[in-house]
């Protein structure tokens, strides 16, 4: 990659981020419910479900770059409705009726399988390792390096959303049944663009 496209990438990278997604808003969520013990708990396993994702796009890229095209818009409809999953979650979980039995829900292979399952994510990887990478460098062993590296940049975006959300836990503890809804309605809107993008 050209270093003159290297600020185009970070922005590109950085933007895709910090924009809300499952990650982000499942991120939100568990911090103003449980606080950012137990969120940073589920961070990790976005942490790691992001690398898994980021590495195998290296692969995916590489080995099989125009045969996956294809495939994206299936990952599209199995993404919406995993999120649509998590939606409906969010909107019938009642803190204060579950009370710890709660916790057990914001954990490690929450975090895994909400990032493995998160189609942004997935088409971010593509998308900056097809784009940014593939046109400048057929290597495969620099690819997985970019690969390798992008966790550092979609996750610790993800810090910014837990901190958000520890901020505003006194607001979700006074408006617990509002805060679920706009937080429902905003993975809901994921879903539809994913479907109509």
């Amino acid at each position: 990659m050209p270093i003159s496209l290297i600020p185009s990438f970070l922005f590109y990278s950085i933007v895709s981020g910090i924009t809300p997604g499952p990650a982000n808003l499942c991120s939100l969520s568990a911090a103003m419910k449980f606080g950012k013990r137990e969120a940073l708990k589920q961070w990790k396993g976005l942490f790691v479900g992001y690398a898994v994702v980021s590495i195998s796009s290296a692969f995916i890229a590489y080995f099989l770059g125009d045969l996956f095209k294809d495939s994206i818009r299936i990952l599209s409809y199995v993404g919406a409705t995993y999120i649509i999953y998590l939606a409906i979650h969010i909107l019938c979980s009642n803190n204060k009726r579950q009370g710890k039995s709660t916790i057990s829900k914001c954990n490690f292979w929450t975090g895994f399988l909400v990032q493995a399952t998160n189609v942004k994510v997935m088409i971010f990887c593509l998308t900056a390792l097809t784009s940014y990478i593939l046109p400048y460098s057929s290597s495969f062993w620099f690819l997985l390096l970019i690969g390798a590296l992008l966790p550092f940049i979609g996750p610790v975006t993800n810090l910014a959303w837990i901190f958000a959300g520890v901020r505003m836990q006194t607001v979700f503890q006074k408006h617990e049944k509002g805060m679920n809804l706009i937080m429902a309605g905003a993975l809901l809107l994921c879903a539809v663009s994913l479907i109509c993008t």
